[in-house]
Formats: C-alpha cells, sequence, structure tokens
C-alpha cells in the first residue's frame, strides 16, 4: 500500500486498528513513533547496485492502555512528516516488535489494516548459482526422440 492509499483510507475510520497476518491484533493502546523516508542503497550478491525507498512507520506498544490513537492525529502526523521530511508517496513498510523487530508491507481488509509478512529473496539468483523453478512433467508426457536412438524396443534401455 501507498502513503497516498492510507491517507484515502483513514479518513473514512472511526478508529485506526492494525493486525498481523494470523488474526491478532496490535494491541489498541499502540504509538505510531516513527514516519519517515527510508532509503536503502545497497549491493547485491551479484554485484548489482541497487537503491529502494519506502515509507516507514513504527509502531510501539506502551504501558499508557487508555491510549488510543484517533484516524485525525495519524493524519497529522503524516502531514508533519510529508511537510518536515519531503517524503514520497512509496510503498509503507511498517516496523513492529512482536518477539523481535518485524517488517511488514501494509495492506486493508475493509476495516483493519493489516501487516503482511515480508520475506528475503536473493536478488542475483544467476550470479548464485540458484537454479531455475524445474519444469514438471508426467513421465507420459516425455516423449523418445529419433535423434536420442532411444525408441521402443531399440535396446537402449536394457
Amino acid at each position: 500500500m501507498k502513503l497516498s492509499d492510507l491517507k484515502q483510507i483513514v479518513p473514512k475510520l472511526e478508529n485506526v486498528a492494525f493486525q498481523l497476518e494470523d488474526g491478532t491484533f496490535v494491541p489498541e493502546h499502540f504509538h505510531v513513533t516513527e514516519v519517515g523516508q527510508v532509503v536503502k542503497n545497497f549491493i547485491d550478491c551479484g554485484g548489482a547496485i541497487r537503491s529502494e525507498k519506502a515509507v516507514g512507520f513504527q509502531l510501539w506498544n506502551a504501558d499508557d492502555f487508555e491510549h488510543r490513537l484517533k484516524p485525525g492525529k495519524l493524519l497529522g502526523i503524516i502531514r508533519l512528516a510529508e511537510e518536515k521530511l519531503g517524503i514520497e508517496d512509496s510503498e509503507i513498510e511498517v516496523e513492529y516488535q512482536s518477539g523481535t523487530i518485524g517488517r511488514y508491507n501494509l495492506d486493508f481488509n475493509g476495516k483493519n489494516f493489516v501487516l503482511i509478512n515480508k520475506t528475503t529473496t536473493c536478488l542475483a539468483e544467476e550470479a548464485c548459482g540458484i537454479p531455475g523453478e524445474k519444469i514438471k512433467l508426467n513421465l507420459s508426457e516425455l516423449r523418445s526422440s529419433p535423434e536420442s536412438g532411444c525408441t521402443p524396443n531399440s535396446g537402449c534401455c536394457s
């Protein structure tokens, strides 16, 4: 989800709620402690220089159980970040700690924002020697070819 998408959704909400893919909710007394532009410049394992940009949100739980982040307050934080930091309309990446700090993509299910698990991958599979996906065939789909010299009753498989 891009920042512009979130800004269109939030004004229509009565409450801002986040949940994980497994259905558990971020406690409703969470804080948004950071909003900013995250830039990652790196070299992949194949030597290609890469750059990624995202709008970073950090969620944090405190012991102030009466705290509730209202939609207007969240929009105010976003507007301040846009004004002071010049953040771009990029995909949102959410940091949330449950055991350790996790990084999530963001989606919306019509009622709540959903933290979508991110996964790692190799960006240079050919350079690393990672084989491409194998083609799966049924043996009955294989046909003999005259060039191989292997035809029924040729004795090649004896």
